[in-house]
């Protein structure tokens, strides 16, 4: 609940020459104060994580022009989603909740007083790509050892075989490892803002 007070300034004592004031007047008027509450929208908000839990329960404020959208942004980088998803319980994930990237609010209304389940999709760890950056690294390494007419030193130490692989199968294997790189790099980008 919100409020709002509003003070009034107290009443100037009365001038000495004024036949018209009180003889006995008060030093110290009484304040009169106004008071108006406001009651700020919430709604209740189950959260599981990848259908488990749930691992929060809590009341959120509704924002927005109307009242009636949920924040979630602020449940994103508080809990560490990526995406949240409409949940039931007894089902599992329905669709997700759809948000304005500007203001990171809910494009649904809700009503006030309302329960909702949200399921949580963690982000991604960095293990991932850099995994898969070493692992188009050593890929496209054996692939150019087994290109090259001549093995270098170091290949032949660890016995790789020299064989011809044809040129549409390296194309192929450059184009893969380009489309990894630039998810990879598009990725690190997202998680730097």
């Amino acid at each position: 609940m919100g409020e709002i007070e509003e003070e009034e300034a107290p009443v100037p004592p009365p001038n000495a020459d004024d036949e018209s004031a009180p003889l006995l007047s008060d030093p110290d008027p009484p304040k009169r104060t106004r008071s108006v509450r406001t009651k700020v929208p919430e709604l209740e908000v189950h959260l599981y994580k990848l259908g488990k839990g749930p691992i929060d329960v809590f009341k959120s404020s509704l924002g927005g022009w109307d009242q009636d959208q949920l924040e979630v942004r602020d449940i994103l980088e508080k809990y560490g989603f990526k995406s949240v998803y409409a949940f039931t319980p007894g089902s599992g994930r329905g669709a997700p909740i759809r948000f304005n990237p500007k203001n990171g609010r809910s494009l649904l209304g809700y009503k006030d007083g309302s329960v909702i389940y949200i399921d949580g999709q963690p982000t991604d760890s960095l293990i991932k790509p850099i995994t898969k950056i070493l692992s188009g690294v050593a890929f496209m390494t054996i692939l150019i050892v087994y290109v090259m007419k001549e093995t270098p030193g170091w290949a032949r130490k660890l016995n790789i075989s020299s064989g011809r692989i044809p040129p549409w199968i390296l194309a192929c294997a450059v184009i893969v490892f380009t489309r990894l790189s630039k998810r990879t790099k598009n990725f690190l980008e997202k998680r730097g803002r």
